[in-house]
């Protein structure tokens, strides 16, 4: 977290899923989170990740981390009562086989893109899929929304290129090893996404 503040990001994630290689006690992400600059001072926005939590669990987190915005893998309904109930904006993950998958309510604050769960998944992120970026490029998007899934410094700005994005997530694509994330490849990924290419696309 230190490197990505230290680079400017927008955003740091804190993953709350216990089937997660990343997943973080309470306790563990107040320490993460004071060891890098507040919003406050010029510091990235704290992100909390869910998957079809309650609202008991959110604020158990929220009581040992101000999150500033919850990502959440839920449906629609439930996301809107989280974010009405903890007052905090909300993300709302959504896998994308086609483009009518693509949301088109503007109720939340904005959505994470990426492809879709599949039989078998023990979670539904953060397996290092992608999905066809293409399928996002003349998408009205009714909020400010992120690419997210199989993302990697040696992809991300073609990826960003092909998708028409403004933002991008990323966790397994910066890894050393499942859960262990790599400096090295975080600086490079940062700097590839801010890359603006020269070519044309057909």
């Amino acid at each position: 977290m230190k490197v990505c503040a230290a680079m400017g990001v927008r955003w740091v994630g804190l993953v709350f899923h216990p089937a997660s290689p990343r997943f973080v006690q309470p306790e563990q992400a107040a320490y993460l989170h004071a060891a890098i600059p507040a919003p406050a001072q010029n510091g990235p926005l704290r992100v909390g990740l869910f998957v079809r939590p309650t609202y008991d669990q959110i604020a158990e987190v929220l009581n040992h981390v101000p999150l500033d915005i919850l990502q959440l893998y839920t449906d629609e309904t439930t996301a809107l009562t989280l974010k009405k109930r903890t007052g905090r904006s909300v993300w709302l993950a959504r896998g994308i086989a086609q483009q009518s998958d693509l949301p088109n309510l503007n109720t939340l604050d904005g959505y994470v893109i990426e492809a879709p769960a599949q039989k078998g998944d023990t979670r539904p992120g953060g397996l290092g899929r992608t999905f066809d970026w293409t399928l996002t490029r003349q998408w009205q998007a009714p909020t400010p929304w992120l690419l997210a899934g199989g993302l990697t410094p040696d992809n991300v700005n073609q990826a960003v290129q092909v998708s028409h994005t403004q933002a991008v997530d990323v966790s397994s694509g910066v890894e050393e090893t499942p859960g262990i994330k790599s400096a090295l490849l975080i600086e490079k990924f940062v700097k590839n996404s801010q890359k603006r290419s020269c070519t044309s696309e057909e």
